[in-house]
C-alpha cells in the first residue's frame, strides 16, 4: 500500500477529512496522534492541514501499529528522524525493536497454534459425546 506518490508536491497540504479518507482513520484518531506528538499539522484557526511530512509520518505510524509497536515506541522512532545522521539512529533502533517484536510474534504464533490444537481436541471430544447421546449431524 503506497499512500504517498513519489511525485507528490512537497507544498501540497490536505485537510483532516482527506487525511482520514487516505488512511481510513477517524478525525478523533488524528487528533489523538497530534496530542501524542506523533503528528504536527499546520493549524489555521480550528482547521488542521497535513503536509507531506505528516502523511509520511502517518504511513509509518500505521505500519508500526500493524507490527504491534506501542505508540510511545513509534513516537521515539519518528523523533530519531530529526538527528541529521541520515536516519542511521532511526534505522538501528527500528531494527532492534523489529527483532524483539518478531520474536514476540513468533512466540505468540506458537502459543496460538498450541491453543488451536487443544481447542480442536476439545471440540472433537464434545462432538463424539453428542453423537453418542443421539445428536444428528445437522444439529452439529
Amino acid at each position: 500500500m503506497n499512500i504517498l506518490s513519489k511525485n507528490e508536491d512537497e507544498t501540497v497540504v490536505i485537510n483532516i477529512q482527506e487525511m482520514c479518507k487516505r488512511f481510513q482513520v477517524s478525525a478523533r484518531t488524528l487528533r489523538f496522534y497530534e496530542s501524542k506528538e506523533l503528528l504536527s499539522p499546520i493549524r489555521k484557526g480550528q482547521h488542521r492541514l497535513f503536509t507531506k511530512r505528516d502523511r509520511g509520518r502517518m504511513k509509518l505510524i500505521m505500519q508500526g501499529k500493524r507490527f504491534g509497536f506501542s505508540l510511545e515506541e513509534i513516537r521515539q522512532l519518528l523523533n530519531l528522524y530529526n538527528f541529521g545522521d541520515h536516519r542511521t539512529r532511526q534505522i538501528k533502533r527500528s531494527y532492534s525493536l523489529g527483532l524483539k517484536r518478531l520474536e514476540s510474534m513468533e512466540n505468540q504464533k506458537k502459543e496460538l497454534k498450541s491453543a488451536i490444537k487443544d481447542l480442536q481436541k476439545q471440540l472433537d471430544l464434545c462432538k463424539e459425546l453428542l453423537i453418542k447421546r443421539g445428536a444428528s449431524s445437522e444439529e452439529l
